[in-house]
């Protein structure tokens, strides 16, 4: 009969915890996994505020897709948190459905 398979650790953690915000400082503590982090936040931030106002509009994928110039496909993929493809004019095109305007901003990095 074969032993089961236990996983070894590779490194002692001196101090457990289970915060999760402590892990996440742990693993993530270096730029680029900073700027990954932060890309990826953007593109979240991005697809819920599309989804937010079309779904607190009562509008389906279809109905924002007409009203923009796009299929129902690209609607879904722009609400998609993965989506790395946000044009600013289809951005615009959108707030202006709901009316609104884009803004963009630039702010300091943190030191």
């Amino acid at each position: 009969m074969k032993q089961p398979v236990t996983p070894q650790r590779t490194k002692t953690i001196k101090t457990p915890t289970t915060d999760a915000v402590t892990l996440l400082e742990r693993r993530f503590d270096n730029p680029e996994s900073e700027a990954y982090m932060v890309e990826e936040l953007e593109r979240v931030l991005i697809g819920n505020g599309i989804y937010d106002l079309r779904t607190k509009a009562g509008m389906t994928r279809s109905a924002l897709a007409r009203k923009v110039g796009l299929k129902a496909a690209d609607i879904n993929r722009l609400e998609e948190a993965d989506y790395e493809g946000h044009s600013l004019p289809t951005l615009r095109k959108i707030a202006a459905v709901f009316g609104m305007r884009l803004e963009l901003g630039f702010v300091p990095l943190e030191k």
